[in-house]
């Protein structure tokens, strides 16, 4: 960690670098010199020491400078470091600025000029100050930190993925921070752009796309290499597990996922009924575990990247990334899961991340700490999502179409849901508006037998009403059913007792598509029981149906 600074402003070289010396011979083992030769220079060497996280302890500034007086220099100073303990280097002319200051901008000190014997008439006065901010000073955070607002969209973005990927961050609301604010404002586009990440080195990116802050963090974002044994597209359960036994059995397996490993079950903030965990476990502990196995041996896990764009190239398989590479295999395997079903209500696009949410963003829990929230949906997600979020809110409402939670929501959910005292529910009701200004502030339920509405006041609302199959990959080069989802193996359409179009003398392997040497596994294919467990299982399995296909190639 870096250490503290002290921040020495005179424009006169000699004095500089007398005060300097003083400074480095005291200080120097507990904190870092700097020098600034004008105001201007000082405000510089200040921003670029808020960029890059290291505290301020102190500003000794001198106050006659061209320019800039010391005392409106430390007032600018005081915005980005406003725990800094200032002191004021004056002539004896000076004396009455100095004193007016005290109250003016929170002067600490002034001393006069020149300050020999150093041991008498500097240090005493600096110790006592700097032991004075040391005891109140923060703990600096040596990491990414993120300025953004708590209504901002993008900001929410970042945050979520960041959290999903495992990368510790720091978040600072400007609308809180006056300091970060006032650094946030000096950058190009200023407060319009959010949000902003800070990185220890000092750079930073404004408003950056999950790829740029995915590199920025250290993720894995490039394949190493130009062909696999298997290449595997989605990062859910079934994903995870297929490459955890493609890798531990000698395949050369690459995994592609767009956002974070654990696909939807990576937001869970619980699985109870998953084998082996008898106290549940948090769909991100269980992503992270499945992704530290896969790499220990020898998966390759791509993030924050997607697939656009898959072809056949016999005996090969090809699949086409957003940033324009292509890398081929003998084998593909589809995990891509299912995404969360858009509700349509009117304005709702006006909301989304500034109170409305999609899943259960668990990164947002303790900024509606003591609020009102509400549920959307009645399945199993929508439950845990309630339990979670009571741990924080006021209260937590679950709005379902339907005449009560059974039998879509599993009992063990339902009886905690039922002895959560702040955990409520509205059954026979539908979303028909929301309102607010600039963020979500109540809901329109609708009655869907008397059409009778109501307002209910939240802060936030989580949405969990289903979800669709992430297909479109493949739309043109897979049989899919009707709602997305893709055929494979003894489901695959028939024309005369023979899978529609296809051309080889076997039967398709389990799991195998309508194209051969590309699989299907997880929630992602036709008829298959959505559960984590079951996912895995299938992602695990695919593996024989692999091996029997590498054998004719």
């Amino acid at each position: 960690m870096a250490k503290p600074v002290i921040l020495a402003v005179d424009d006169d070289p000699q004095v500089l670098t007398a005060v300097a010396q003083d400074l480095q011979k005291q200080y120097r083992a507990d904190y870092r010199v700097v020098k600034a030769a004008s105001g201007k220079e000082a405000l510089e060497s200040a921003r670029q020491l808020k960029q890059r996280g290291t505290p301020i302890a102190l500003f000794l500034v001198d106050q006659r400078m061209p320019g800039i007086s010391g005392t409106k220099l430390l007032a600018e100073l005081r915005t980005l470091f406003p725990d800094a303990r200032k002191v004021l280097l004056t002539a004896y002319a000076d004396t009455e600025a100095a004193i007016e200051s005290i109250n003016s901008i929170g002067l600490d000190h002034y001393l006069m000029k020149p300050w020999d014997p150093p041991e008498e008439r500097l240090y005493p006065v600096l110790d006592d100050l700097l032991a004075e901010w040391k005891s109140h000073a923060p703990v600096p955070f040596d990491g990414i930190r993120i300025a953004g607002a708590q209504f901002s969209p993008a900001s929410h973005t970042v945050r979520e993925f960041l959290s999903r990927n495992l990368v510790p961050y720091q978040w600072i609301d400007i609308d809180q921070d006056a300091s970060m604010r006032a650094l946030v404002a000096a950058l190009p586009g200023g407060t319009a752009r959010l949000p902003v990440l800070f990185f220890p080195d000092g750079t930073h990116l404004v408003a950056p796309t999950n790829a740029q802050v995915a590199e920025r963090a250290g993720l894995h974002t490039s394949p190493t290499r130009e062909f696999y044994d298997v290449i595997i597209v989605g990062g859910g359960p079934a994903g995870l597990a297929c490459a955890v036994y493609a890798a531990s059995e000698g395949l050369r397996a690459v995994l592609i996922e767009q956002h974070a490993p654990g696909g939807q079950a990576g937001t869970s903030s619980r699985i109870e009924n998953y084998l082996g965990f008898p106290n549940g476990v948090t769909g991100a502990d269980l992503a992270q575990r499945a992704t530290a196995q896969a790499r220990r041996f020898g998966a390759e896990i791509i993030t924050a990247q997607e697939a656009v764009a898959i072809c056949r190239n016999d005996p090969y398989r090809t699949i086409r990334l957003a940033d324009g590479r292509e890398i081929s295999s003998y084998v593909i395997v589809l995990t891509t899961g299912q995404s969360v079903r858009t509700l349509d209500v009117p304005n709702i696009g006006r909301y989304q991340g500034c109170g409305v949410y999609y899943g259960a963003a668990l990164s947002e829990a303790v900024l509606y700490r003591d609020r009102d929230v509400c549920i959307i949906g009645g399945a199993n997600s929508a439950g845990q999502g309630a339990l979670f979020f009571s741990r924080y809110a006021r209260t937590v409402t679950i709005v379902v179409r339907g005449a009560g939670l059974r039998p879509a929501m599993a009992h063990y959910l339902v009886e905690r849901i039922e002895a959560t005292p702040n955990v409520s529910v509205i059954a026979r009701a539908e979303v028909v508006g929301l309102g607010g200004n600039g963020h979500l502030e109540e809901v329109t339920l609708r009655d869907v037998e008397s059409g009778a509405t109501r307002v209910l006041a939240a802060a936030a609302m989580f949405i969990f009403i289903g979800t669709a199959p992430r297909s479109d990959l493949v739309a043109d080069f897979l049989e899919r059913n009707e709602k997305g989802f893709i055929f494979t193996g003894p489901d695959l359409p028939k024309a005369n007792g023979r899978p529609r179009g296809w051309t080889l003398q076997r039967e398709p392997l389990m799991f195998e598509t309508s194209v051969p040497g590309v699989f299907a596994a997880g929630d992602v294919r036709a008829n298959a029981n959505r559960r984590v467990a079951m996912a895995v299982g299938e992602g695990s399995a695919a593996i024989h149906s692999i091996h029997k296909y590498l054998e004719t190639v």
